[in-house]
């Protein structure tokens, strides 16, 4: 077997050990059920996948007005925590360990998804596509409910035997939309400033942190993920983002997740003379203080190792492990010739694919999938 780094164990500073460096990213399947409880497809499609060192679910909402997509996960209500059990087991049976996303989408869904309920945001400013709903503002109050529904959703996550959660705070998302200058033209505490539009994700790390303290132990893992700019103007700027980083890295959490289309990405919005990839900048400013995952475009056994030398703690895999289930097995047993780096459609029960899933792949999102001819 050829002497992979990404093969070694990963210890975290709170005493943690993955079995190996591969991380399964975070990825929409639309598995579940209306209501976010968790599907018998679900759980067959992640245990088909858990030889990774570390799983990272969908996303999990916390709230009523969370629900981003059809098909999502939910972590807002005790009634979840029976399905949820099912689901970390099944993550953990080979070894992994088993996190679950949390977040609240905010702004990007519709009355139509929330059955009625209208979006929320930091500010009644739709996002920049024709079809976007107004958002409702959230009041001081709804801002207070919603940090402690992170926290509410950390502990069914400790209850249901998960290994640690991961604050989403990237991709668009109400966290996310709390930082960003475009939705949040908000006065008040949690606006204006970069160091003010920080603080409702310090806010929700301090509720998780607080629900791990009363319900978990110090090995329960806490991650935070940041997508480090945005189109939109005024938006999300990379040198806001390394202060948010720098903030970031002096807080008791476990990892950074840097959501991007490719980890050796160069700042798109800016100057065209910048050679160093955002990654690299990130890790600079983190200087140890925590690991860093990153993601995009990481396939191929080289590329896992690229970006390990480029400075990643962990490697995250996402379509990857669409195409190929066995990946990492495949690399333990010397048969990389064998990877599948297509999605072969007629293979669906073998790649334990949930049929409304493999739709979703062929038309939501059709442009990012390389299909098998």
């Amino acid at each position: 077997m050829t002497a992979y780094s990404f093969l070694t164990p990963f210890t975290f500073k709170n005493g943690v050990t993955l079995s190996n460096r591969i991380v399964m990213a975070p990825m929409t399947n639309s598995a579940s059920f209306f209501d976010g409880s968790v599907t018998d497809d679900e759980i067959a499609y992640y245990a088909a996948r858990n030889t990774v060192g570390l799983q990272i679910t969908a996303v999990a909402n916390v709230d009523a007005t969370g629900k981003g997509f059809e098909g999502e996960l939910s972590v807002a209500e005790d009634r979840f925590i029976p399905g949820l059990t099912k689901l970390a087991s099944a993550m953990k049976a080979n070894g992994a360990k088993a996190i679950l996303q949390i977040f609240s989408a905010g702004r990007m869904t519709n009355s139509t998804i929330l059955r009625g309920l209208e979006p929320v945001s930091a500010s009644a400013i739709p996002a920049e596509n024709p079809h976007a709903q107004t958002p409702h503002a959230l009041t001081e109050p709804e801002v207070t409910a919603l940090i402690a529904a992170f926290g509410d959703a950390t502990r069914r996550a400790i209850s249901a035997g998960f290994d640690g959660v991961e604050i989403h705070g990237a991709n668009t998302y109400l966290l996310q939309q709390f930082f960003s200058p475009h939705s949040n033209r908000r006065t008040d505490q949690w606006g204006g400033s970069v160091e003010a539009r920080m603080q409702l994700g310090l806010a929700v790390i301090k509720s998780v942190l607080a629900a791990k303290a009363q319900y978990g132990d110090d090995q329960f893992i806490v991650g935070y993920r940041i997508s480090p700019e945005e189109p939109e103007t005024p938006g999300i700027r990379l040198d806001d983002t390394l202060k948010f980083v720098d903030v970031l890295a002096e807080q008791p959490l476990d990892y950074l997740h840097v959501s991007t289309r490719s980890f050796d990405q160069l700042p798109f919005r800016e100057a065209t003379d910048v050679t160093t990839p955002i990654n690299a900048q990130i890790k600079a400013v983190l200087n140890d203080r925590l690991p860093l995952i990153v993601v995009g475009g990481i396939q191929s056994p080289a590329d896992v190792q690229n970006a390990l030398a480029a400075g990643a703690d962990l490697t995250a895999l996402g379509r990857e492990l669409i195409y190929d289930p066995q990946w990492v097995p495949k690399i333990i047993a010397n048969q990389a010739d064998t990877i599948n780096y297509t999605l072969d459609l007629n293979n669906l029960d073998e790649l334990v694919i949930p049929r409304g899933f493999a739709y979703i792949l062929q038309t939501v999102f059709k442009g990012m999938i390389d299909f098998k001819d």
